[in-house]
């Protein structure tokens, strides 16, 4: 029963946008990159366990970067995907070898002030490219197979599938050595260190593959868009996704995928009721962290098989 839930799930959300309208396909593509953004914060909040509220950051420099190769230099959105997230990625080594030995709440008010700095150099048209205040107009809609995706349902398949794949893989990262080494780091930073583990490489790895996520993340926004302003990479934006993660259980893809279900398309359901929401979101946040600490879907922790050992073997 267990194993045919996930299928179940996948089946009903395929054909979703055939009984929706456009309105409520188009909330549920919000929902996909958000649930994308939140499983690239995972890697570094949930596995890794660093307090980081910039991811926005990331975000921003992705789908700035696919909005100036594709407006000024005429490249498709989906062909600047992958150097989206590699700027994005490098952008995130850049800013986090220095402070990558901090720790908890000093590491979260340094990213905070990440977030900011990039907000502001955007607004100021950094190099004459950002389009200032105003943003960039005039992205090209994207085409995939020669069929150019236009309405919320073809971009509903593409985002969607854009989760399925990143949950399938940031799965198998969550189990490789590197993915158990974060989880070390996370329990015992010292003992980690003492175990051989390189806890600087390993925290700044971590930040530069949820960076290209967030980045490649970024492309599919700017083509749902087709108009970017630094209004849509605010600080907001930044503490959304932190409490997605939190909300659903740091470090469990399922709880991250189910808590932005829960913070980007359950408000939509109560929109009449739209200046109670953030009171509700507040009693909410509160009562979660008062009983169950460890977010709607706490992580279950490894377990390793034994190795079996024949009765000749014992010492």
């Amino acid at each position: 029963m267990n194993r045919l839930l996930p299928w179940g799930l996948t089946l009903l959300l395929a054909i979703s946008p055939v009984v929706l309208d456009t309105y409520w396909t188009d909330v549920l593509n919000n929902v996909g990159l958000y649930a994308v953004l939140a499983l690239s914060l995972n890697v570094i909040l949930g596995l890794a366990g660093l307090f980081h509220m910039g991811h926005a950051a990331f975000y921003a420099v992705g789908a700035y970067t696919t909005a100036i190769l594709n407006t000024v230099y005429g490249i498709p959105v989906l062909w600047t995907m992958p150097l989206a997230g590699l700027l994005a990625g490098l952008f995130a080594a850049l800013v986090a070898r220095p402070i990558i030995h901090l720790r908890g709440d000093y590491l979260l008010i340094v990213t905070i002030g990440m977030v900011e700095i990039v907000r502001i150099a955007l607004i100021n048209n950094i190099f004459g490219i950002t389009g200032g205040a105003n943003g960039i107009f005039g992205i090209s809609r994207p085409i995939l197979f020669e069929f150019k995706l236009t309405k919320p349902i073809h971009f509903f398949y593409l985002i969607w599938a854009v989760v399925g794949i990143s949950a399938v893989l940031f799965r198998c990262l969550e189990h490789s050595r590197f993915g158990r080494a974060l989880r070390y780091i996370k329990e015992d930073e010292t003992a980690a260190a003492g175990s051989g583990i390189d806890v600087a490489h390993h925290k700044l790895l971590a930040f530069t593959i949820g960076a290209v996520w967030a980045g490649m993340t970024g492309t599919l926004f700017a083509a749902k868009m087709t108009i970017i302003s630094p209004e849509s990479f605010t600080f907001w934006e930044s503490v959304l996704l932190f409490t997605i993660v939190i909300l659903g259980g740091a470090g469990n893809i399922l709880g991250v995928l189910l808590g932005a279900f829960l913070l980007i398309g359950l408000p939509e359901l109560f929109r009449d009721f739209a200046q109670y929401r953030l009171l509700v979101f507040g009693a909410a946040m509160v009562a979660m962290m008062i009983f169950r600490g460890g977010g709607l879907l706490p992580p279950q922790p490894p377990r390793y098989p034994q190795a079996k050992v024949s009765l000749e073997e014992r010492p």
